[in-house]
């Protein structure tokens, strides 16, 4: 979408605001990525939220910031700021609505009568913040353990398991851990019994092949009819944001690739971007086109691996090893390109880390060649086999309203019939030079969640073959004084560049005063990092918006009525990753 389109829809936006509320309601902080953000009181904001509902009918993200240490803080910040993303699909419009805490009086209404999906944002900001949300239906931790003390994310919470005391465990505190642990339907809004109905209670995982992961769903089961399902996260928490805030903006780039461990570089690209914004770095063509490359690769493998184990999970078994021949052949060129596989951390800010290998456009041709009649056999084998069609059409269905407003996006949200993606509709990164098409559905069933990830295979290598066509000459990284690190080449000619080199690794740069966030289109749906600098070598803060996080609350909303097996095919469709969910 053009810069001048969106700030003219933005601007009426905020006008809009203006004229219901008045403009002494709002106070409007300046942002280097040009998103709306404005300040409300308390009192006004569900009224303001609600208002905003018909425009924006998706809550993107809700998340706090602890602003005590923040030396350039907002002049309409207190101790905590609750911060609500908005995003308008039709318009292709943003909005922040901020509302500031004090520390004695750490409280905001809840917003889940408004949209649905804040409930789990919610409880993640009480879990990491202690803010407590009044009228929350089940304000309990969410990543931590039940028996966690503090809220990780505060600036006063440690760091570093070297600033706590030593861990032990005796046996009263074993004791009060397993009490913690014991299923208690009542705490999960499950009832034991009705009047001629007992009900069974069943834990599918959090160690179980079909959850993908460590995951863990409790079933409230009438026979095998599902009455209730309550997803239970937190397994696979290693406090990613947190560690964001310790390391240096360069030293963060490997964190980025264990988020959503199938996506590889794509996980470094909205990172990066959102440093690039904050900076006012200009990433040089080449450099531009070889991250579209390697992000459509990382793409085709990350839907592979869900091609193969979707088919896998309804009952084929011969797919999966075919499709994970072809990842491992993806791997070979990634491998040759950046010297790593799943987690190559090769994306700089400013650009990659080094140019083309000689030969990498002969591995590319060979592979992109080779693909499409592979994917014809999958097609015969696994989408249009009868069984997987019985297990899955008309499974797990949900249409482009309920999609919005529990803020699912990507392939999830194209198979309900929205034509959106993020790639064309609001082009980043030099999509805009690319054709392709954006497959879509129109049941939002399982069957058509993943046909479009199919279709989207072969749209990368549509997208792969023109990057390899047409890959431009020119330097693989910005000049910009903030790029890091600078070209390893240029640190043997000049002392002034290996001083710059050194100090970049070792102290990292300092990156402006202010804030910016670079959504994308990952392979899992819109992934988001929203970076607060304070103007110092590390981040003050670092919010991670992921597409599997929502994509789980939503499972008890389209899974009651049904069978267990059929959560297991609506499980294996959705295509997420439990440390994209975790962090």
């Amino acid at each position: 979408m053009p810069q001048a389109q969106q700030t003219s829809d933005s601007n009426a936006t905020v006008n809009g605001l203006f004229s219901r509320f008045g403009a002494p309601s709002f106070t409007a902080q300046p942002t280097q990525d040009n998103t709306p953000t404005l300040w409300v009181e308390r009192h006004k904001l569900l009224e303001v939220l609600a208002h905003l509902r018909a425009e924006f009918p998706m809550l993107l993200d809700l998340f706090g910031i602890d602003e005590r240490l923040r030396e350039h803080r907002p002049e309409a910040a207190l101790d905590f700021t609750i911060v609500y993303h908005l995003l308008s699909l039709e318009a292709r419009e943003e909005i922040r609505i901020k509302v500031g805490v004090s520390s004695d009086d750490a409280s905001v209404p809840s917003a889940h009568l408004i949209w649905p999906n804040a409930n789990w944002y919610e409880r993640e900001a009480w879990d990491m913040y202690g803010v407590e949300f009044s009228g929350h239906p089940n304000l309990r931790r969410i990543l931590l353990p039940p028996t966690w003390e503090g809220h990780a994310l505060r600036k006063d919470h440690p760091a570093r398991a070297t600033e706590m005391e030593p861990f032990s465990l005796d046996e009263e505190k074993q004791a009060a851990e397993q009490e913690a642990l014991l299923f208690k339907p009542e705490e999960w809004g499950m009832a034991r019994a009705t009047e001629d109905t007992e009900f069974m209670f069943l834990n599918l995982g959090p160690n179980h092949p079909s959850v993908h992961g460590v995951f863990r769903i409790a079933l409230q089961l009438d026979g095998e009819v599902i009455v209730d399902a309550v997803p239970d996260i937190g397994y696979h928490h290693r406090g990613a944001e947190k560690m964001a805030e310790r390391q240096t903006w360069h030293s963060f780039i490997p964190y980025t690739d264990r988020i959503d461990y199938l996506g590889g570089v794509m996980n470094n690209l909205a990172y990066v971007m959102a440093i690039e914004q904050l900076a006012g770095i200009e990433v040089p063509p080449r450099a531009k086109i070889i991250r579209i490359m390697m992000a459509e690769l990382f793409r085709i493998s990350s839907h592979l691996v869900f091609y193969g184990t979707f088919a896998q999970d309804v009952g084929q078994m011969s797919p999966v090893f075919y499709m994970f021949a072809d990842r491992e052949r993806l791997f070979g060129i990634i491998e040759a390109i950046t010297g790593g596989r799943m987690h190559p951390a090769w994306f700089r800010i400013g650009g990659v880390a080094q140019d083309l290998p000689q030969g990498w456009d002969k591995m590319v041709r060979e592979f992109i060649d080779s693909m499409p009649a592979r994917m014809d056999h999958y097609q015969t084998m696994a989408m249009d086999n009868s069984i997987l069609k019985q297990r899955t059409v008309g499974i797990g269905e949900y249409d482009t309203a309920e999609a919005l407003s529990w803020g699912i996006t990507g392939a999830s949200l194209r198979a309900t019939g929205m034509d959106f993606d993020l790639r064309r509709d609001r082009p980043y990164g030099g999509y805009d030079e690319f054709e392709f098409e954006v497959p879509i559905g129109n049941r939002g069933d399982s069957y058509d969640r993943a046909a479009v990830r199919v279709e989207e295979i072969r749209q990368s290598l549509r997208i792969i073959r023109q990057c390899l066509d047409n890959m431009p000459e020119g330097p693989y990284k910005s000049e910009h004084k903030l790029t890091t690190p600078p070209p390893k080449e240029r640190t043997m000619q000049d002392i002034e560049t290996l001083i710059h080199h050194f100090l970049s690794v070792s102290w990292g740069p300092v990156m402006p005063v202010g804030e910016a966030s670079f959504p994308i289109e990952a392979t899992k749906g819109i992934n988001n990092y929203h970076l607060v600098s304070d103007g110092g070598t590390t981040s003050y803060r670092t919010r991670i918006r992921t597409p599997s996080f929502p994509a789980l609350q939503q499972i008890p909303d389209f899974c009651k009525g049904l069978l267990i097996p059929d959560l297991i095919a609506i499980i294996a469709s959705i295509d997420f990753v439990m440390a994209d969910v975790d962090r």
